[in-house]
């Protein structure tokens, strides 16, 4: 069989050397050929960690056409290279007595990493059988002591984790959010599974339990607050559930293919969290635009966006978790270069004016700003990692057009980065709070034009 034969035949077997040889040899290839295109054909740096950033980057429609056409050039390189990857990996999970379909996994972001490093240590189905292990010994037989076990395990294993993660590199990457859970969930399954298989459905409720205790001992030790667990626990316990499946189907395979995997998976990730604190680069630069339309006309509603009263108490349930929302704004003179303060329950966000176009827009930077919320804890005020530039907000805009019978739509535009992964899930919360305290203000604008209609002071 020729070499290209052997890389994109989806028959027969693949053994764990040949696998791990040739993933790497190709990863080498293609890291090399990206970072050549990037610089050559479009003038961008490059590094392996890149990839991720190009994950997280979002639909193609939502890019410019620079963005996109680097994205889809780099998409075309690529498809040779995933079907290479696909094919080599259906033909070791099945030389490891696996099931061929945990090749979903490789085109997971940071999982299919941990596949890789698993699928390199797992043994063929027919070698001969692994000696009792030390887990065998330390591993309870029983279910409660078998979960028990996998749990204690895992809590202790992620809280060190995310620990390093946040602490050491202020990192909020898809190696925290992707591969810390999964990898909660797939040791706590393999050890509830290591004695006996057992049922899919204890296996998964076992890893979202060492979910679950983890994000209670992350608060315990105050590395982190109600608040970011809570907007992480949907995408952690989907994660952790995908680990718990993955944990349990092992169990079917190879000879220690279980703790092989989880061990293999707990070895890397520490290198991905290191790696990707060390090489991330800066964030996309994201927006939020609300709209309204103020029943006044723009002369009237320009006074108040440029400076507008206290606010009333928000009757808004999310600004009651803690998310810093506005009271006031004030500005000191008037066209650019005047500086606006915009007063939140957090703090000010200071805001020098770059455009006055009276009375269709104002635009203006942001020099300095308040953390984006407060944290609840059960040791009172925290200040986690993510509050201290995780999320930042770079510029905004008012944007007044006038509409027939006297109207004005009214368009406020957020523009920050958030140093948050996956990007996607998490712009899901960001937009939303985003838009919440834009309406809070452009509601109250519109109230203040519409009872001044003639633009009165």
């Amino acid at each position: 069989m020729n070499a290209l034969a052997f890389l994109f035949s989806f028959r027969g077997r693949v053994g764990r050397r040949a696998y791990a040889l040739w993933g790497l040899g190709l990863l080498a290839v293609k890291v090399n050929l990206d970072r050549l295109v990037s610089g050559l054909a479009f003038g961008r740096a490059w590094t392996p960690w890149s990839y991720l950033d190009v994950a997280g980057a979002g639909p193609l429609g939502s890019l410019s056409r620079a963005d996109a056409v680097f994205c889809a050039t780099l998409l075309a390189l690529a498809l040779p290279f995933v079907a290479v990857g696909t094919a080599l990996t259906v033909r070791r999970l099945r030389d490891a007595g696996l099931a061929p379909g945990l090749v979903v996994l490789f085109f997971a972001p940071v999982v299919n990493l941990l596949l890789f490093a698993g699928l390199c240590a797992v043994p063929a189905r027919d070698a001969s059988p692994a000696s009792a292990s030390a887990l065998d010994r330390w591993v309870p037989r029983s279910r409660f002591g078998s979960a028990a076990a996998g749990v204690a395990l895992t809590v202790g294993l992620g809280t060190a984790l995310v620990a390093v993660a946040v602490e050491a590199f202020a990192e909020y990457g898809w190696s925290l959010f992707v591969g810390v859970p999964f990898t909660m969930g797939l040791v706590a399954s393999a050890l509830y599974n290591h004695a006996e298989a057992r049922g899919l459905g204890e296996s998964v409720g076992v890893g979202l339990l060492s979910l679950g205790l983890g994000g209670a001992a992350l608060m315990a030790v105050a590395v982190e607050g109600v608040l970011c667990l809570a907007m992480a626990a949907p995408l952690g316990a989907a994660l952790a559930g995908l680990g718990a499946v993955v944990g349990w189907t092992l169990r079917r395979g190879a000879a220690g293919a279980a703790p092989r995997v989880a061990g293999s998976a707990v070895f890397v990730l520490p290198l991905l969290i290191a790696a990707e604190g060390v090489a991330s680069g800066p964030p996309p630069l994201l927006s939020a635009t609300t709209v309204v339309v103020v029943d006044a006309p723009p002369a009237a509603v320009w006074p108040h966006v440029v400076a507008f009263s206290d606010l009333p108490a928000p009757d808004d349930w999310l600004f009651a978790t803690g998310i810093a929302y506005p009271l006031r704004a004030r500005i000191d003179g008037a066209g650019v270069g005047a500086v606006r303060r915009c007063e939140f329950s957090t703090g000010a966000f200071v805001e020098p004016i770059t455009v006055w176009d009276a009375p269709r827009r104002l635009a203006f930077r942001v020099a300095a700003q308040p953390p984006p919320m407060a944290e609840w804890s059960v040791w009172g005020d925290i200040e986690p990692a993510h509050l201290r530039g995780a999320f930042a907000s770079e510029r905004g805009e008012f944007r007044l057009t006038a509409l027939p019978g006297g109207r004005t739509r009214l368009a406020g535009t957020t523009w920050y980065r958030h140093r948050i992964a996956p990007a996607g899930y998490w712009r899901l919360w960001s937009d939303a709070i985003l838009h919440r305290i834009h309406a809070r203000v452009l509601r109250h604008v519109a109230a203040l034009a519409e009872a001044d209609p003639a633009g009165a002071s």
